[in-house]
């Protein structure tokens, strides 16, 4: 707890701002550049199309190709 008490009152010692994000999401829903398919979870397929699968056009949270697709598109900015 003293730790987190130091990082937020040195801002405010100097003056200055402090932000806070969430970097949990930050690449959610980002695109893709390869294509991804996924099966239909449990409970939600229909009824004689349960071997169709979806097509993914943004990335999800929790695929292996999110933070690469992301850190692709973050490099062309920096």
């Amino acid at each position: 707890m003293e730790t987190i008490r130091l990082v937020t009152g040195i801002p405010n010692h100097n003056k200055r701002s402090m932000y806070q994000i969430d970097v949990k999401c930050a690449f959610l829903n980002g695109p893709l550049d390869e294509e991804v398919y996924v099966a239909q979870p449990p409970g939600f397929s229909l009824k004689g199309q349960e071997s169709k699968v979806y097509k993914l056009r943004k990335a999800l949270y929790g695929i292996k190709q999110d933070p690469r697709a992301w850190n692709k598109r973050i490099d062309k900015f920096l």
